[in-house]
């Protein structure tokens, strides 16, 4: 049997870190005995957790069995028997510690987004293409059991002409005084990297191109709805970054056809739909609502005629004619799907499917979308090379 891949992982005392990629990825790989490789066989990981604060890192460590951890992130990218870098920091700070790693010849895997600018992402990919690693990116929401089922949907030409995608994403995040705020205070502030825009525009340009087809423009609006919170010690600041982006995406299907998507994202929003992020897909022959495990689909043929009247209240129930589409197959929690196949591309020698180049189109989504909001107008979105 093949050596365990150690793999340092930083940044999982933050919630994504440690819940997802840690608790309900990595550990249970491990306790599965590794991933499965294509000759039966498996390859087992080792984690190594990185942190700064001692305490925090410890404690996990001890909770979950695990051996080996450190604050010293400068000597676990230097030492050789670390296979892969994972990192999960705060935006900030990730873009000098991938760097840092690939020049260490690691193979890296990490969440988005991958810099605070486009020059810098850029040259992150750039970096791993001359290093020859395995690069991969998370793109979770690919993995998600309802646009996996919307994605069969489109793959099957159940659409038929695609013509429109409509997305609904958010919830309302709590001030922090009367109730805790359920996002960290670093979220609402941009020097740190805060910012709805920087946050799920990288999300959204991964799911429009690997599901629709490829960004071609944007116009945005971004707004500081709620301008005053409170951190996590129950100080007032002042917030900095936007908390809602209301965005128009032109895209151009894989036939050449042209497809818009409008996409809302707020922290600023109570929910009314069965999701807290919504995708409806329209196309000539049939529609579809994707959530994050739910997707129901509509086709032409029972396609009811409504009559607009609004003089009698609706008596239909629009929802029920909708059709659920099944799941066929058992999901596995998606982060983990992710990760295995991540692994199993560094234990090949591979390029991951999702590379440092596609993070990058999603920071320059996020940064035409601010430029767009603040100049007013619709941004044409120019193709990147290495």
């Amino acid at each position: 049997m093949a050596s365990p891949l150690r793999i340092a992982m930083n940044g999982i005392t933050g919630r994504m870190g440690y819940h997802q990629h840690l608790v309900r990825s990595i550990l249970p790989i491990r306790q599965a005995g590794g991933i499965l490789l294509p000759d039966g066989g498996r390859l087992q990981v080792e984690p190594v957790l990185v942190g700064r604060n001692e305490a925090k890192v410890r404690q996990i460590a001890e909770r979950h069995g695990i051996e080996h951890w450190t604050t010293d992130l400068d000597g676990v990218l230097a030492d050789p028997e670390i296979d892969v870098y994972f990192d999960a920091q705060v935006t900030s700070r990730r873009a000098a510690a991938l760097t840092t790693a690939i020049k260490a010849g690691k193979h890296v895997y990490t969440e988005k987004p991958t810099a605070d600018s486009l020059d810098a992402a850029v040259e992150l990919a750039r970096l791993a293409a001359q290093a020859g690693i395995t690069a991969g990116v998370v793109h979770d929401k690919l993995y998600l059991p309802g646009l996996l089922k919307l994605r069969r949907l489109v793959d099957e030409g159940f659409f038929g002409r695609v013509l429109s995608l409509r997305g609904e994403f958010g919830y309302w995040v709590f001030e922090g005084d009367g109730q805790p705020a359920q996002r960290p205070s670093w979220n609402y502030r941009s020097k740190d990297g805060g910012g709805m825009t920087v946050d799920m525009f990288c999300h959204w340009n991964y799911v429009l191109e690997n599901i629709l087809g490829t960004v071609r423009s944007v116009t945005a609006r971004t707004a500081t709805h709620i301008p005053r919170r409170w951190d996590e010690q129950g100080r007032e600041y002042v917030a900095t970054a936007d908390d809602a982006s209301y965005a128009i995406f032109e895209l151009t299907g894989p036939s050449g056809e042209e497809i818009i998507a409008q996409i809302n994202s707020s922290w600023a929003v109570r929910v009314h739909r069965d999701d807290l992020v919504e995708f409806q897909v329209d196309g000539t022959h049939g529609s579809a609502v994707a959530g994050l495990t739910r997707c129901v689909a509509q086709q032409r043929a029972h396609t009811p005629m409504p009559v607009w009247n609004p003089d009698l209240p609706v008596t239909e129930s629009f929802r029920d004619q909708w059709l659920e589409v099944p799941a066929n197959a058992a999901f596995d929690n998606g982060f983990r799907a992710q990760w295995e196949e991540f692994l199993a591309d560094v234990a090949a020698g591979r390029e991951h499917r999702f590379g440092l180049l596609s993070a990058a189109r999603g920071v320059q989504l996020a940064e035409l979308g601010l430029r767009s909001s603040a100049e007013g107008r619709r941004i044409d979105i120019p193709e990147i090379t290495l």
